[in-house]
Parts: C-alpha cells; sequence; structure tokens
C-alpha cells in the first residue's frame, strides 16, 4: 500500500517564504521612513538662552550613493543678526564668511557694531557617501526677541546636484521634505524652570529604578528559594519511592522462630500435691537435727 508524502516540509517552505517577504516589507518600510530624517542637516544644540554665547554645531551628512559632498553653505540671519560669529576650521576644508552693514548698529557689552556675518561657506574637502562632517560657529551673543532662529543651508555635490535645506516647519502642518536647521531661544527663567523639572523626573525615575531594582532582586532569591524547596522535595519523594519499590521486590522479611525457654515452675495450689520431684536422699546421711529441737525417737 503506498503511503502520501507528507505536506509537513512544503508547509514550512511556504511559511518560511511568507516570513522572508514580510521582513523583506518591514525594513524596506523602515528605511524608506528613516532615510530621509538620517540625510537631514541638523544643528546642535538644539535650543539656548536667548542673549548668551553658545558654540552652534551643523552636522552635515551625505545623502548620495555616488556623489562627494563638495561645500556647504550656511545663511546667518540678518533680521536678528549675531554681533560677533567666528567660525571654526575643519582640516582640509576653506571657510569664507560674507559680512553685510546693518541699517541698524548692534550694542552689546563689547561694543557698537555696524557690520555682522550673513553667511558662512565651507569648500574645498569632500563628504564621501556614508559619512558625514560637522562644521561649527561660535554666535556671540544668540538673537533676542524671537522663540527661534532658523540657518537656511545649501549643500552641493561633486555631480552637481544641490540640495537646499531651507523649508521651515509650519505648526499643524507635517514635517517638511528639507527643514532648515533650527534652534529654539529660551529664556533663562525658562530654562531653570525645564531643568528643575528635568531634576525632579530624573530623581523619581531614579528612585523608580532604585525600587524596581530591590523588587527585582528579592523576586530573584524568592524564586531560587522555591526552586531549592522544589528540588529538595523531589529529591526527598524519589527516595521514598526507590525504597517502597525495594520492599515490594524482596518480598515480606521471615520473622525469625522464638527460642523455647525453659518453663517456669509453677506455683502448688492449695490442696492438691506437688509434682516437684525431690531428689533421693543417700543412704547413711540424716538430715541435721536443728538446735533446740527433740530428736524423735523410734516406736518399739
Amino acid at each position: 500500500m503506498s503511503v502520501a508524502p507528507s505536506k509537513s516540509p512544503l508547509r514550512a517552505r511556504v511559511a518560511l517564504r511568507r516570513i522572508g517577504i514580510v521582513g523583506a516589507a518591514t525594513t524596506a518600510t523602515v528605511l524608506l521612513f528613516a532615510g530621509p530624517a538620517l540625510a537631514h542637516i541638523t544643528v546642535s544644540p538644539d535650543s539656548v538662552v536667548a542673549g548668551s554665547t553658545d558654540v552652534l554645531t551643523f552636522h552635515v551628512p551625505n545623502e548620495e550613493a555616488k556623489a562627494d559632498t563638495v561645500k556647504v553653505d550656511v545663511e546667518i540671519p540678518t533680521d536678528h543678526p549675531i554681533a560677533q560669529l567666528l567660525v571654526e576650521q575643519v582640516p582640509g576644508w576653506t571657510a569664507s564668511v560674507k559680512n553685510i552693514t546693518l541699517a541698524k548698529p548692534i550694542v552689546t557689552d563689547d561694543g557698537k557694531f555696524t557690520q555682522a556675518v550673513s553667511e558662512v561657506t565651507w569648500s574645498g574637502g569632500k563628504i564621501a557617501p556614508g559619512q558625514f562632517q560637522s562644521f561649527s560657529i561660535s554666535a556671540d551673543p544668540m538673537p533676542t526677541g524671537e522663540s527661534q532662529i532658523a540657518f537656511k543651508a545649501i549643500q552641493t555635490y561633486s555631480n552637481g546636484d544641490v540640495v537646499r535645506w531651507i523649508d521651515l516647519k509650519q505648526p499643524g502642518q507635517p514635517d517638511p521634505e528639507h527643514p532648515a536647521p533650527t534652534v529654539a531661544l529660551t529664556t533663562r527663567t525658562t530654562t531653570a524652570t525645564t531643568s528643575a523639572k528635568a531634576t525632579t523626573t530624573a530623581s523619581a525615575g531614579s528612585s523608580s529604578d532604585g525600587l524596581a531594582r530591590i523588587l527585582a532582586i528579592a523576586g530573584l532569591l524568592i524564586a531560587l528559594l522555591a526552586s531549592f524547596l522544589a528540588l529538595t522535595v523531589v529529591r526527598q519523594a524519589r527516595r521514598l519511592a526507590g525504597g517502597v519499590a525495594a520492599s515490594a521486590d524482596d518480598g515480606p522479611s521471615p520473622v525469625p522462630a522464638a527460642k523455647a525457654e525453659p518453663a517456669a515452675s509453677q506455683p502448688t495450689k492449695t490442696g492438691s500435691k506437688s509434682t516437684t520431684q525431690r531428689e533421693p536422699v543417700s543412704a547413711g546421711s540424716k538430715p541435721a537435727a536443728k538446735r533446740g529441737q527433740p530428736q524423735s525417737r523410734r516406736r518399739g
């Protein structure tokens, strides 16, 4: 009689194929949404105190697969200009700045400034595919009177492609495709409040973490103790089961016969003759007469 081949291997192959398709689709979706985010030009820190002196660093990744980034232009706002702006030298790159004359001079603790930097350009170097480069500037002081400041950037590639990171996010709208690097401007009071909240949250988080660790350790100890007790009970049960099985195999053990013991002499009952035989007395021997008692005479 012929036996039909099992369909289990076929079903397993179909299941694996489906899993592979789903995994590939999921990976493609993640890369589709994560790719553009990874290619954005960003600036750090993304929040500073208005009127303070800060170092801003622009992180420029290469989003092309077969071209190098060869030039980066960053526009410095002039509606709220920065009085003193210095550029950090990057090895392999040449930095150039463009200045404008201000309609209204800026007055700071260091004096009055009639000019300000409007653009910084880094060129001469290259950012290879899959790499990034950081470019830093020092701003003194950061503008006041605004909630944020945007630094529009233009990225140029060796193949002639140009990407303009100049779009501003609008309230209630999704993130733009090419957002401009943006820094939020806060007050010292807001910063202190935010820091206090962060400290409180961190303290609460630390307390919760400590309690969680204690509970976890206690649970682990209880689990180990329960495992030890369970193992002890199992071993004891196995020993008892082994002893019972051995007794059943050997059968009942013989009871040793009681040794015959000499019968104890029974006391003589009143009115009955004693059955105890007396030993014969040798001829010529007479029992000794008791002192003080006369011996009986023999008749006739």
